[in-house]
C-alpha cells in the first residue's frame, strides 16, 4: 500500500520550516533523520512528568523512569529482531557500539596476527577503531573490494577470510547506497571461523531488520538514523558473547559489587552501561520505533525504492553525461542514499547552490576517505531520501541542480 506522504510530513514539525523564502526539502536524512511529534512529545513529557534517575530509586518517579528506560530497550529490541531484550546494550551511536566492540572483544580475543576483514566501504566508525587496535596489537587489516557496479567484489571472499578471527562490513553504504547480503556474508564468515559485526546504521530505518536471522554476533546501529534522538544508539549481541566479554567503561550501574579489592561487573546489558545512561533519549528511541512500525518497515522500503528509482532517472534523464552517480545504477540492491558529481564542479558548490532553493544535501567524504580514495574522488554530493520525501522533493532537487550547473558553466 502506497504511504501517505503528505500526512506523514505533517507529523515532523521542522519539515514546515521554510529557508529563504522556499519550502524545506530535507534529503540528508542518512546524516540525521528529522524527528515525528511522537518522538518529540514522548521525551517533553518524559522530562515534564517522570524524570528522575534509573534503577536504583524505590520512590514512585524513580520506578515510573526505569519503567521507561527498559520499556524503551524492549521496545527496540524487538524493533530490530532480538530474542531478549538484555541482548541490547544501550550506547551513544553505532560508532560507540564498533569501539565498544573492538575495546572490549578484540581486546580479549585479538593479538598479534590476527586477522580482520573490512570492506572499502565501509565509515570511518568501523575502520578507525580496528586501525587503533591493530597499531597495538600487531593484528592484520584485509579489505574485501568493490567492483565496477559498486558492489562488493565477493571473487576472493574465501580467501580473505581464511585465518581471519572478524568479519566486520556494513549491512548498507551510506555513500553508494549499496545494500549487502548480510547473511550470505554471514554464514561466508562463520564457514572460516571468524565473529561477524554488522554495521546496520543506515539500513535499520530503510528496511526490516532481523538481527536473530543474521546469524551476526554484533550489530550496530543509531538512533538519530532512524527519526529517533541523537545521543543514543545500540550494540546487539548474541547473549553469550557480551557475558563474556569484559567491561568496557568502569563506574556506576555497570557494577554488581565494589571492594577495596576489586569489583565484580553487573548482569549484560548494565555491565556495558556505567554511569548515568541517556534516559530521555531511550524513551525517544522507544517512541521512535513505534512510530515506525506504525508506518510499517515495508512500505518505507517499497516507498523509498520507488522513489529512488525515480530520482535515479529524473537525474540520468535531465543530466545525462553530465553527471555520474556513485551506486548501482537501479533501485535494486541499493538504499536511498544517491552520491553524485557534475564535472568540473566541486561537490561542496553544489551543496551551497542548492541551499538557496532551500534543498539540504550533504556533500564531503561521509566519513569514508578510504572509500572516496577508490572512485577516485575527494568528495561527493548526497542526497538521501526517506518515508517523508516524495517526487515534488527530487524534482526541486533536480531543478535546483539545472540552476546550479547553468551558474557554474558562466
Amino acid at each position: 500500500m502506497a504511504l501517505d506522504v503528505a500526512a506523514l510530513r505533517a507529523q515532523f514539525p521542522l519539515l514546515a520550516r521554510t529557508v529563504h523564502g522556499r519550502r524545506l526539502v530535507y534529503l540528508d536524512s542518512a546524516a540525521t533523520a528529522q524527528k515525528p511529534l511522537a518522538v518529540l512529545d514522548a521525551m517533553d513529557r518524559y522530562y515534564r512528568e517522570t524524570n528522575a534517575n534509573v534503577h536504583r530509586g524505590v520512590y514512585t518517579l524513580a520506578e515510573e523512569a526505569t519503567a521507561a528506560f527498559e520499556a524503551g530497550r524492549a521496545r527496540t529490541a524487538r524493533f530490530i529482531g532480538a530474542a531478549d531484550p538484555h541482548e541490547l546494550v544501550f550506547t551513544r551511536n553505532a560508532t560507540e557500539a564498533i569501539n565498544l566492540v573492538a575495546r572490549t572483544w578484540g581486546a580479549a580475543n585479538l593479538g598479534s596476527g590476527d586477522v580482520v576483514v573490512l570492506t572499502e566501504m565501509e565509515h570511518h566508525a568501523n575502520i578507525v577503531p580496528w586501525q587503533m587496535l591493530a597499531a597495538e596489537r600487531g593484528i592484520e587489516i584485509r579489505w574485501v573490494p568493490i567492483d565496477g557496479s559498486y558492489r562488493l567484489d565477493l571473487t576472493d571472499l574465501d580467501t580473505l577470510l581464511d585465518g581471519a578471527r572478524l568479519f566486520s562490513f556494513t549491512a548498507m553504504s551510506n555513500v553508494l547506497g549499496t545494500t549487502n547480503d548480510v547473511p550470505a556474508l554471514a554464514a561466508a564468515a562463520r564457514r572460516a571461523g571468524a565473529a561477524v559485526l554488522v554495521d546496520a546504521c543506515q539500513s535499520v530505518a530503510h528496511e526490516p531488520t532481523d538481527v536473530s536471522g543474521w546469524d551476526a554476533d554484533f550489530v550496530a546501529f543509531s538512533g538519530h538514523k532512524m527519526v529517533g534522538p541523537t545521543g543514543i544508539g545500540g550494540l546487539w549481541g548474541r547473549r553469550e558473547v557480551l557475558e563474556a566479554m569484559p567491561p568496557f567503561l568502569g563506574g556506576g550501574e555497570m557494577i554488581r559489587d565494589v571492594r577495596k579489592e576489586g569489583f565484580t561487573t553487573n548482569d549484560v546489558p548494565w555491565k556495558f552501561e556505567a554511569g548515568t545512561p541517556a534516559i530521555a533519549e531511550a524513551v525517544g528511541l522507544g517512541a521512535a520505533v513505534e512510530w515506525l512500525d506504525g508506518v510499517g518497515m515495508a512500505e518505507i522500503a517499497a516507498h523509498e525504492a520507488r522513489l529512488t528509482e525515480y530520482a535515479l532517472g529524473a537525474l540520468a534523464d535531465r543530466f545525462g553525461d553530465g553527471i555520474t552517480i556513485y551506486g548501482p545504477a537501479t533501485a535494486e540492491g541499493r538504499g536511498s542514499a544517491i552520491s553524485f558529481l557534475f564535472r568540473d564542479i566541486h561537490a561542496h558548490d553544489i551543496s551551497q547552490v542548492l541551499d538557496e532553493d532551500a534543498v539540504c544535501v550533504r556533500a564531503g567524504h561521509h566519513c569514508a576517505k578510504p572509500l572516496m580514495r577508490v572512485l577516485g574522488v575527494p568528495a561527493t554530493t548526497r542526497a538521501s531520501l526517506a518515508m517523508f520525501n516524495d517526487t515534488d522533493d527530487v524534482d526541486a532537487l533536480v531543478a535546483a541542480l539545472a540552476k546550479a550547473q547553468a551558474f557554474f558553466a558562466l
